[in-house]
C-alpha cells in the first residue's frame, strides 16, 4: 500500500519545481532578457569578426566594416538631396 502523505509530500515538491521552472522561463521570455541575450551575441560577434584569437585587432576587417558603414550613408545622403 501506498503511503498517502509521501506522495502528497512529492506532490508538493513537484508543484513547487515546476513554479520553479514557469518563473524562469518567463524571464527568459521576457522581451527586455530576449534583447539583452541579442545585444550579448551581436557583441559576441562582432568581437569574433574584428579581433584574432590572440586578441589583436583584424585591421583589414575593421576598415571593410567602416568602409561599407560609410558607402551606406553615402547613398542615403544622396537619395534625400534627389527628393
Amino acid at each position: 500500500m501506498t503511503n498517502i502523505p509521501a506522495l502528497e509530500a512529492d506532490i508538493a515538491e513537484r508543484r513547487v519545481r515546476l513554479a520553479r521552472t514557469l518563473d524562469e522561463l518567463t524571464a527568459k521570455a521576457t522581451p527586455s532578457a530576449i534583447a539583452k541575450r541579442q545585444v550579448q551575441q551581436a557583441k559576441a560577434r562582432f568581437a569574433d569578426a574584428t579581433t584574432t584569437p590572440e586578441g589583436d585587432l583584424r585591421v583589414e576587417r575593421v576598415a571593410a566594416a567602416v568602409a561599407v558603414v560609410a558607402v551606406i550613408v553615402a547613398l542615403r545622403v544622396l537619395r534625400r538631396r534627389r527628393h
